[in-house]
């Protein structure tokens, strides 16, 4: 139950529901999985299907290139993690979605969640939010890996997300960033003092 509070306190962020209305709509298609760590939640060829919301743990995004795997989402508790537009265009993933340690996520299937859209106005509203919020966050993120320096890039990530430079794996890290990996020690070597800093905040 601790994941479904968490889920319905992070709903609450974009629309103030009761808990009647979460009880209604969402409850009855909400799904608790738990995986260990590296485990797949959608491999690239197969359709997406489930929206995840991260209750616990740590999960990435990436797609194949050649022999690298090229990370383009790395989220932890509070988050949500989906092949976007698998899930909305039915289409097969280009993406793979697995965990990078221990999660637990809570999770709806698409034909659910068009159920739900349409079982009120204010479940639309709130999944047209939910949408919108997830588009402005990658468009975004794809404007600082155009306008940013490698360096600003690192320096900005550092500054918000401390725990996460402790809790993924460098190689991760400095593909999310577009930042060779060596370049990504330098800086990481460099700045030392100013992640400590940053971790305070």
């Amino acid at each position: 139950m601790e994941a479904l509070a968490s889920f319905r306190e992070y709903l609450n962020k974009f629309a103030d529901l009761t808990e009647s209305e979460f009880n209604l709509h969402l409850l009855p298609v909400c799904k608790v999985r738990r995986y260990g760590k590296k485990e797949v939640l959608t491999k690239e060829g197969e359709v997406e299907n489930n929206f995840n919301y991260i209750a616990k743990g740590l999960i990435r995004k990436y797609y194949r290139k050649g022999n690298h795997e090229i990370n383009t989402q790395i989220s932890m508790e509070g988050h949500l993690i989906v092949s976007q537009e698998s899930f909305h265009s039915r289409q097969p993933s280009e993406y793979f979605v697995e965990t990078i340690e221990p999660s637990t996520v809570v999770s709806i299937t698409h034909d659910d969640l068009e159920k739900v859209y349409s079982s009120s106005h204010r479940m639309e509203h709130l999944a047209r939010l939910l949408i919108t919020y997830a588009m402005v966050i990658k468009d975004r993120w794809q404007m600082q890996l155009v306008k940013m320096t490698p360096r600003e890039r690192f320096l900005n990530f550092v500054t918000k997300n401390p725990e996460l430079m402790q809790r993924v794996p460098q190689k991760f890290l400095a593909s999310y960033l577009n930042i060779k990996p060596e370049t990504f020690s330098r800086f990481k070597h460099l700045l030392r003092p100013h992640s400590k800093s940053s971790a305070t905040h």
